[in-house]
């Protein structure tokens, strides 16, 4: 069984790493999948900060592959693989979802985000460089990724302003990232993906919101803050 839950994880990271060849390109919802069209919403990162889904996807699938070969039985590596296969089995669907339906693919990016913090604090800190730190990036990103779309969808109905809509995204985004966070002190790799996140929100942002602006910068700098009260923490289990 536990061959198998390895072999699974590396068939299904496959998948999720093939799925952008199979789909055209996507550079975010289109206007016209929403009620009320998004242009360029406020809670939207820099268009560069999305190129982190290269690394994502490389280490994912050298992560899945270390795990096949070395540790396909180790203990350390049991306990977040179901989550995780869950979770980039979703991310397989996601692109051409999202290029159909902005709604279910918010749908999906969350059960996308549950699983992988599930099977991320089910991690420790063996093999930390090839086990833990590959899944806190992908689901930090994640945790960015599903508060952007949960803005998106609040703003492309009507139900708040693109502007309060997207306090509400960076309030849930950066709130999350702080609990989490929490739970794997250590784990530094998943609060620096948050601050990308958050500074390439700042940055999309320049010279037109100063206040979305100033709120995703002080998550950015609160979070910064957080990782350096941790850093000088003693190390525990995660």
């Amino acid at each position: 069984m536990k061959n198998i839950k390895a072999i699974l994880i590396l068939l299904s990271t496959l998948a999720f790493v093939l799925s952008p060849f199979f789909v055209s390109d996507f550079s975010g919802f289109s206007s016209d999948q929403l009620p009320y069209p998004q242009v360029k919403p406020p809670i939207q990162p820099a268009g560069y900060a999305f190129s982190i889904w290269g690394l994502i996807y490389l280490w994912l699938l050298i992560s899945a592959i270390f795990g096949l070969v070395k540790r396909a039985n180790d203990e350390h590596w049991q306990n977040y693989r179901v989550p995780l296969i869950v979770s980039v089995l979703v991310g397989s669907t996601w692109l051409p979802v999202a290029l159909a339906s902005a709604e279910w693919a918010t749908v999906l990016i969350f059960i996308m985000l549950i699983s992988s913090l599930i099977g991320f604090l089910r991690t420790d800190v063996k093999d930390s460089w090839l086990l833990q730190t590959p899944i806190a990036i992908y689901a930090a990103w994640l945790t960015a990724a599903s508060s952007v779309s949960l803005g998106i969808i609040l703003a492309g109905y009507g139900l708040l302003s693109a502007n309060l809509a997207a306090y509400v995204g960076l309030s849930v985004a950066v709130l999350l990232a702080f609990c989490i966070q929490f739970q794997k002190p250590h784990a530094r790799a998943y609060g620096l993906t948050i601050i990308w996140a958050l500074i390439a929100i700042v940055i999309a942002n320049n010279d037109k919101n100063l206040g979305v602006q100033l709120y995703a910068g002080t998550g950015a700098m609160l979070m910064l803050g957080l990782l350096l009260v941790f850093f000088y923490r003693k190390p525990a289990n995660g």
